[in-house]
């Protein structure tokens, strides 16, 4: 009976693993069949089908969390820059004059690897001038569009030194500056010598006043932080005034009328602004004066915005005539006096024009440090509205020394996109002095022959640096009421277009030029609180 029953079970067994056998065989067989069968239906799309919404969806999260990702992890490189390389002595020094336009965009664009790199600027930051007139009334704080030049300085891959000082002096045969402190606190050291391998000019302008009486004494203008906190703090100090008890008549509407000298953008925009201020804000706060509040624009030539098309500088006008803004074209300035400018009309006759409030913003002229430089080269500078340079920016009649920006005088006009490309430009110029200077050093090492001779024919292609060319991108002007202008070019043209779509653009176009991520949300938030809370109206 045992021996039967280990028959039965072995029986059994060979039984179950033939049938195990057969069919791992059978299914050998049959997989290759069934992955063939999936993937021929997935080639023919017989798949089961995502649907669009389920594939926004997924576009849109992970989208999101890309963007998230990438903010927080800007924001933290942002504030927390890593280490950097410490000064090379065996490397060429280039010290840059100014933190305007020109200047920082040639700091952003240089390689630090390449070159020591010293700034020395009166202010130890870079100011978004275009959103300046914005800054004047409280559309947006002066803090949002300034940009401390350590927060680019300190992100290079090499040590930076800042030097908050003026320049005083600068000698192109010794190849040295000499700087001084400008602060109201200063130490023991208060002035000194830097020298330069190369030096990049990048001052700018102070303003222009052609010489005219009182311009300085009672003139705003309007190029600087404090420019525009003096204009915002005259501002209400002319209405505050005008509220006074027992104030006459004739007085308040002295008081009340606001007065902008020059057609320019910088102008238009100011003026366009300090409407905005008066029709949204001023006119609860302040109702028995706002009705009183005039604004007057002056200007020399036949039309504002000459720089904008013709049918642009109707549209402003036409405009400003609906905001009851008057401007008086074809008008000098003669003289500026406490309470009253004079000024002679187009039919030669003169007038005074009463004001609380003047802004002068007609145009730039040198700096006394440029003018001084000039005197020392009377035979290569010869033009009086800046430094002559030639197509590759560099000083005529000087060798390392380079100006851009509003302190060269060139065939372009002075505007921040023309600083802007200059400065990059000149970064990229910089770099292939850097590549020349290797090559230089490598071929001086090679014994004559093939390789040398093809070093040699490198070196000179490298040498072959194409001049500037300045390439324009357009011009913006906001006009007030939500309202701006562009004038864009086109197919070879230009496109002229205005309005609300427009002022929507010159928002979005200002927002993208601002050199960093603080900067945008910043002016977006003041932009934001504007129009929820509105504006200030604070004398501070």
């Amino acid at each position: 009976e045992l021996l039967k029953s280990l028959e039965k079970n072995l029986t059994c067994c060979s039984f179950h693993s033939f049938h195990l056998v057969s069919t791992a065989q059978r299914g050998l067989t049959v997989a290759p069949r069934l992955v063939q069968q999936r993937l021929a239906s997935t080639v023919a799309g017989a798949s089961p089908k995502r649907s669009k919404w389920q594939n926004v969806k997924s576009v849109v999260k992970y989208g999101t969390v890309g963007a998230v990702g990438y903010g927080l992890y800007s924001m933290y490189h942002q504030r927390f820059p890593g280490e950097q390389l410490p000064f090379d002595t065996s490397k060429r020094t280039i010290v840059v004059l100014g933190s305007g336009w020109a200047s920082t965009s040639f700091l952003k664009s240089i390689d630090t690897e390449q070159y020591n790199v010293v700034v020395v600027s009166p202010r130890n930051y870079f100011l978004f001038t275009p959103l300046l007139p914005s800054c004047t009334v409280g559309t947006i704080d002066v803090r949002s569009i300034v940009e401390p030049t350590r927060f680019i300085t300190r992100h290079k891959s090499r040590e930076v030194k800042v030097y908050e000082a003026e320049c005083t002096e600068i000698d192109p045969v010794k190849k040295t500056i000499t700087i001084a402190d400008n602060s109201e606190i200063k130490g023991d050291s208060a002035q000194a010598t830097l020298e330069y391998d190369y030096l990049v000019i990048g001052t700018g302008a102070t303003n222009q006043t052609f010489g005219i009486k009182g311009v300085e004494e009672h003139a705003c203008f309007l190029k600087e932080v404090w420019d525009a906190q003096k204009i915002r703090t005259k501002v209400m100090d002319c209405i505050e005034t005008a509220a006074f008890p027992g104030q006459a008549e004739e007085e308040i509407e002295r008081l009340l009328h606001m007065v902008v000298v020059g057609g320019g953008p910088t102008g238009i925009e100011y003026a366009a602004e300090l409407h905005d201020f008066l029709k949204e804000d001023l006119a609860s706060w302040y109702p028995e004066l706002a009705e009183k509040i005039k604004i007057t624009l002056v200007e020399a030539l036949p039309n504002v915005l000459p720089a904008f098309s013709k049918q642009l500088i109707d549209y402003t006008e036409t405009t400003f005539k609906e905001q009851n803004i008057t401007i008086h074209t074809k008008t000098m300035v003669k003289e500026v006096k406490e309470k009253e400018i004079i000024v002679q009309q187009a039919d030669g006759t003169k007038a005074n024009i009463p004001y609380g409030l003047l802004v002068w913003a007609t145009g730039n002229t040198v700096r006394p440090v440029i003018r001084n430089l000039m005197a020392k080269l009377p035979e290569h500078q010869t033009v009086r509205r800046g430094l002559a340079v030639d197509d590759w920016l560099q000083l005529n009649g000087t060798e390392g020394i380079y100006a851009l920006g509003d302190a060269s005088a060139t065939k372009y006009a002075p505007t921040a996109q023309v600083a802007s490309q200059q400065g990059k430009y000149l970064a990229r110029l910089f770099g292939q002095l850097a590549v020349c200077d290797k090559m230089e050093e490598e071929i001086k090492t090679l014994e004559d022959g093939d390789e040398k001779e093809k070093k040699a024919r490198k070196l000179q292609k490298a040498k072959s640096i194409k001049p500037f060319e300045y390439t324009h991108q357009g011009s913006l002007a906001y006009i007030g009421s939500d309202r701006a202008i562009a004038d864009l070019p086109f197919g070879g043209g230009n496109v002229a277009s205005g309005g609300v779509a427009t002022f929507l653009f010159w928002r979005s176009a200002y927002l993208s030029n601002l050199f960093s991520g603080r900067n945008r949300s910043l002016v977006v938030t003041d932009w934001i609180k504007k129009n929820i809370l509105g504006r200030d109206i604070s004398r501070e």
